[in-house]
């Protein structure tokens, strides 16, 4: 079993944390590779960063085909360029936000979504709805907070995260909490262990959600939406 995993922002704080905490949930049969590109933005927080890291998220995507990996997992909540990525991949493209909010409305009635800014808000909402998870999203948790300055001081991150997953629970009837940003893996268990409700980390779920797939020996569909482009000249 390889699982090749993409850090679609250039960060390598973010890809070493990413890193680190697959390693405590892989199989023991799991090769683990975790990479970011070379080029593009240090953390992904708008449309603008989504679009600038999709050619090198797609390259790499391409490699771990050309590499014989099992299935890839896309480790931003954007999941940027997911759909073109299982265009071009013959391997499971697992995206971190697609994965987990399902999971989510798996295992419970309502949840509640961990993001950096209130500007995100529209953005995961529209995420939700093309899902089809519109009536299991009651509430966007604000933690004002960059996606790097979560990664860099987990404490505090957890501390304002518990209190305002406290307050969706309690006043918004949440059931569960997705955390959402990779810069947030590992986290989940704390605030859990905390809060008495379950905590997502999209991370760890998407990875092990990736191997349970490569067992299976799925793929993406390619009879329509996620069939190969067409071959022509791109100049």
């Amino acid at each position: 079993m390889r699982i090749f995993v993409i850090n679609p922002n250039s960060s390598e704080s973010v890809t070493t944390h990413i890193r680190r905490e697959l390693e405590k949930v892989k199989r023991p049969d799991t090769e683990l590779t975790v990479v970011h590109p070379d080029r593009g933005p240090i953390s992904i927080e708008s449309q603008y960063d989504r679009e600038l890291t999709k050619p090198h998220t797609l390259a790499l995507v391409r490699r771990a085909n050309e590499e014989g990996h099992d299935a890839i997992v896309l480790a931003c909540f954007s999941d940027p360029g997911i759909e073109a990525a299982k265009e071009i991949s013959e391997i499971p493209v697992i995206g971190i936000e697609e994965a987990t909010l399902h999971m989510a409305a798996m295992l419970g009635h309502k949840f509640s979504l961990v993001t950096a800014f209130r500007i995100h808000i529209p953005t995961r909402e529209l995420h939700a709805r093309m899902l089809g998870l519109e009536s299991a999203y009651v509430s966007t948790l604000i933690t004002d907070m960059s996606v790097l300055e979560m990664d860099a001081n987990p404490a505090q991150a957890k501390t304002r995260i518990l209190g305002l997953a406290r307050k969706a629970v309690e006043e918004d009837g949440a059931e569960v909490i997705v955390l959402g940003c990779a810069g947030l893996a590992g986290y989940a268990k704390d605030v859990e262990r905390e809060l008495g409700a379950v905590v997502l980390d999209p991370t760890a779920v998407a990875f092990k959600i990736a191997e349970a797939i490569a067992d299976l020996g799925l793929r993406h569909s390619k009879a329509r939406r996620f069939s190969q482009p067409p071959i022509k000249e791109i100049k």
